[in-house]
């Protein structure tokens, strides 16, 4: 992996970014809430960002961070796993019954909010947002409307869910970190090698998925399972967490309150479209209601991923289950697209 080369610019917003986040996460604390060297790093750089202030957390140094967060994240897989896998293929239907009826839910709400057909249906698609946004602007949507819509979805997601599980505790949260030393660290001294090895097998999302894969093989043959201790965790937090929230750079307050607002009804809709499939697979599967519920929750894949280790929600069930939406919204996707494009040409000659 090259080393990683900024201008003075983008030096000077990372250290903002971090600066501000590491006051975020140090204020988060004090609250005892959980994740708070997520949410306040999160927090403070969308409210930074949004008032034209510079941050910024380069794309390679949130690679290296989000394929940290894939080791450990594989590390959970281990050899006992396989007998769960038999319950999957029930979840996994629901879960995609859950994707298309939670869709639709927020796309009417966008509708209703003035966006076009095409805009709505991408935006309000809980997944793959690269896919997304490249689809629905080949498709003549608004690339700018649905990556707004697609990026608050996954921040409003990353805030609500950790207080709503901390409720659902009664005000804790299982630990972080099973130990308070470093174990397997040199499984990190992979990363340089994994992160250009998953760009080139083309992997979605690999910075994230590829070191998941070799480090659920090492940990799932019983070679070495990375963990880091309670500071690890949170250094990697504090970063990512950083890097979501400094997203909104240059947005004027009053179209960032007004994006928020639509975004935040739509969020609420497909959450509770989702918690409805949720409560089946709770009750069919036999797991955890929070688990099912991160599961089905409408965030990106990393993000859910970071909340299901931080708050050590079963985070191999987990990330099945976003590996597998993500997937069949990028299979599905352009099917829908064609559909778009030949009802938008009828619609034309129709009107001619």
């Amino acid at each position: 992996m090259k080393g990683i080369k900024v201008s003075a610019g983008t030096a000077k917003g990372l250290i903002t970014s971090l600066a501000v986040g590491a006051l975020g996460g140090a204020l988060f604390q004090l609250t005892g809430l959980p994740l708070a060297w997520m949410l306040g790093p999160l927090t403070a750089n969308l409210l930074v960002s949004s008032q034209g202030l510079n941050v910024v957390i380069p794309e390679p140094l949130r690679s290296v961070f989000l394929a940290v967060m894939g080791l450990v994240l594989g590390s959970q897989v281990t050899p006992q796993l396989a007998s769960r896998v038999v319950d999957w293929p029930l979840s996994a239907i629901l879960l995609l019954l859950g994707v298309a009826v939670s869709t639709a839910v927020a796309a009417a709400w966008y509708r209703r909010c003035g966006f076009d057909s095409v805009s709505a249906w991408f935006g309000a698609a809980p997944g793959a947002m690269t896919a997304m946004i490249l689809l629905g602007d080949k498709c003549g949507g608004n690339p700018q409307r649905i990556a707004i819509a697609q990026s608050l979805r996954v921040i409003l997601v990353i805030l609500f869910l950790p207080p709503l599980f901390w409720a659902y505790e009664g005000g804790s949260v299982a630990s972080t970190s099973q130990t308070a030393e470093l174990e397997h660290g040199w499984i990190v001294l992979l990363i340089p090698l994994l992160l250009p090895l998953g760009r080139w097998l083309r992997f979605p999302t690999p910075a994230l998925l590829f070191p998941l894969l070799v480090a659920a093989l090492l940990s799932g043959f019983d070679i070495a399972s990375l963990k880091l201790p309670d500071w690890g965790m949170n250094l990697m937090l504090w970063v990512l967490g950083s890097a979501i929230g400094s997203r909104f750079k240059g947005m004027t307050r009053r179209l960032f309150g007004r994006y928020l607002w639509q975004s935040g009804v739509a969020t609420l809709l497909a959450l509770g479209s989702l918690a409805v499939f949720a409560e089946l697979i709770h009750q069919l599967v036999g797991v955890g209601r929070d688990v099912a519920l991160l599961a089905l929750a409408p965030g990106g894949i990393g993000e859910m991923a970071i909340l299901a280790v931080a708050l050590n929600i079963d985070p191999v069930f987990v990330a099945f289950h976003h590996l597998l939406r993500m997937v069949a919204l990028m299979v599905f996707a352009p099917f829908w697209a064609r559909w778009l494009l030949r009802r938008q040409a009828a619609d034309i000659s129709s009107d001619k």
